[in-house]
């Protein structure tokens, strides 16, 4: 076994991804640590070097991947995630960088990467995005529409909700969030009795259809995801199908009896022929 293999067996084998959640674990639970003040001016210089040697720790990481994978590594787009989250904790925080001091937290989004189900929702998701995006196209028309309407309706009575276009669709993004939608609905209904009709289809529509809409496409979606990761069964031949060395034996036996038979047939054929001559 050479160099390379040992070192890839080393990065694939599940102590070395065990120890890769427990780094990440412990490096949010810093990041966590250095939002305290006192926690920071007690322990702030341990904590600093913790998390210097956990960086030290990814890139070594990384370092051992990509030796080991070599042009597999770049052909991975989780590899690139975590180079990327890995580079940016690289980058000087001082002077025009110091804002990139704030991005090492995206280290505690590594565990999408290590961990096969996050990574199977992840996937899924990004699955559902065209889904997704023609239902946001119908809620959007939904809102337009429903603002439009609820202007035109209870914007003289109650201009603080829906006054104009913009406030109307603010109103209704409100609603459609379940966020103080039973107030708003009061405060008109104090001076239109038959504005509860509006708000119960509006309800209905876009927190009862819509939403479960964007569940149903998600769902479907980690299916497909799911379908897809699975090994694909290979296609039986017959009763039975053997792999590997015996199974290419018992196929040889198999083609050396139908050679035995296509001889005997045409001794046979030849034997007729010389009978009827």
């Amino acid at each position: 076994m050479t160099v390379r293999e040992g070192v890839r067996r080393t990065v694939e084998a599940s102590w070395f991804q065990s120890v890769v959640i427990t780094l990440i674990l412990v490096n949010a639970v810093i990041l966590g640590l250095e939002t305290s003040p006192r926690i920071m001016a007690e322990h702030g210089d341990n904590l600093m070097r913790v998390d210097r040697v956990i960086l030290a720790l990814f890139v070594t990481e990384l370092a051992l991947r990509l030796f080991a994978h070599r042009r597999r590594f770049f052909k991975d787009p989780w590899s690139w995630f975590d180079l990327i989250v890995v580079g940016i904790a690289l980058v000087p925080t001082g002077g025009p960088f110091s804002v990139l001091r704030v991005l090492r937290v995206l280290r505690v989004l590594r565990l999408v990467t290590v961990v096969p189900a996050l990574r199977h929702v992840v996937a899924g998701l990004f699955r559902a995005l065209p889904g997704m995006a023609s239902i946001l196209v119908l809620v959007v028309l939904l809102l337009y529409v429903s603002a439009v309407i609820g202007t035109k309706l209870f914007g003289a009575d109650s201009p603080q909700h829906f006054g104009d276009l913009g406030t109307s669709l603010f109103t209704l993004f409100q609603i459609f969030t379940a966020d103080g939608w039973a107030t708003i609905a009061d405060d008109v209904m104090a001076h239109q009795s038959y504005a509860w009709i509006f708000f119960v289809v509006f309800v209905l529509v876009s927190t009862l259809i819509a939403l479960n809409l964007f569940i149903a496409v998600a769902v479907e979606a980690l299916n497909k995801t799911g379908d897809d990761e699975q090994p694909k069964a290979e296609p039986v031949l017959g009763p039975r199908s053997p792999r590997g060395p015996r199974g290419d034996d018992h196929q040889e036996r198999i083609l050396e009896e139908l050679r035995s038979l296509r001889t005997e047939v045409e001794a046979l054929r030849s034997e007729r022929a010389s009978v009827e001559s």
